[in-house]
């Protein structure tokens, strides 16, 4: 029996593989990939590898064991039609009879278009009968926190997201809650709504990287049709642009804001607090 983890060296999947290293033998840990040279660390510390690619269902024929316990992490490609890269995941699973397939989805509340992938998804796990956990992820600080370069060349955070709340944590946060669910027992079945402790607003974003950094950072709230052509601008593509400022209306609509502290209970510690996550990006 393995734990096997897709999209294993992409930006959740490595953290998520790194914490299972602390609760379970390397050997009991399947790192699934893309390109082998990109887990060559795991490799080198015992963690089992497998090649196997989204677009090509047939690489996952051979990827999966009966008992396994499978996180599907979603792709991040969106024009390559993630419901059916997962279908191919999920297929794998089934036919090898699994013990159990967690998915990393979106909150339930968000009707933007980023969460029609995830809600089809949704669908095809469930009615595919595999016991199942539905690990709907709220926003990732990183959304943020990794794009720092523009906001403070420019002393902005731009978006259009008006006063509206976001429940975001740290990639960590989100990973911890996974491997809660891949090594525990009684999660089959479940939903979890996850996000961060402390629900935010982009003006005490640009507040608290303003105290951080001792320069005058604004937030600007702009229309979305505003935001979509700064993006492109920037070189974004319109299709993905237009997907970031559906969230930012989703966001306003308070879409965004996750109640509850599914995250912290998973995760046994409280969130990380985005102006951690904001001293880290600063100090990197």
């Amino acid at each position: 029996m393995s734990i096997v983890v897709t999209g294993a060296t992409g930006h959740l999947g490595r953290h998520v593989v790194e914490q299972l290293l602390e609760k379970v033998p390397a050997g009991q840990i399947t790192a699934v990939v893309r390109d082998e040279a990109k887990a060559a660390d795991f490799a080198a510390r015992g963690v089992k590898l497998a090649v196997a690619d989204y677009n090509a269902p047939e690489t996952f024929g051979s990827v999966f064991a009966a008992g396994d316990k499978v996180l599907l992490i979603s792709g991040n490609e969106f024009d390559k039609g993630r419901p059916a890269q997962h279908q191919a995941v999920i297929d794998a699973a089934l036919a090898a009879g699994v013990a159990l397939l967690a998915y990393t989805s979106a909150p339930g509340s968000l009707t933007a278009a980023l969460a029609d992938d995830h809600r089809a998804t949704e669908q095809a796990l469930l009615a595919s009968g595999l016991p199942y956990v539905l690990l709907r992820n709220g926003w990732y600080h990183e959304n943020y926190t990794e794009q720092l370069a523009p906001v403070l060349e420019h002393n902005a955070v731009v978006a259009a997201a008006g006063a509206g709340r976001v429940s975001s944590a740290s990639r960590a946060d989100y990973a911890a809650a996974a491997v809660t669910v891949l090594t525990g027992e009684g999660h089959e079945n479940k939903t979890y709504e996850l996000g961060g402790d402390e629900a935010w607003s982009f003006a005490e974003y640009a507040a608290e990287l303003s105290k951080q950094t001792g320069k005058e950072i604004a937030y600007n709230s702009v229309p979305g049709e505003v935001l979509i052509g700064i993006l492109t601008g920037a070189g974004l593509p319109e299709p993905l642009a237009a997907i970031f400022a559906g969230v930012d209306a989703a966001i306003e609509q308070g879409q965004l804001v996750v109640p509850g502290g599914e995250l912290s209970r998973l995760a046994g510690r409280p969130t990380t607090p985005l102006a951690e996550a904001i001293t880290a990006a600063l100090k990197g």
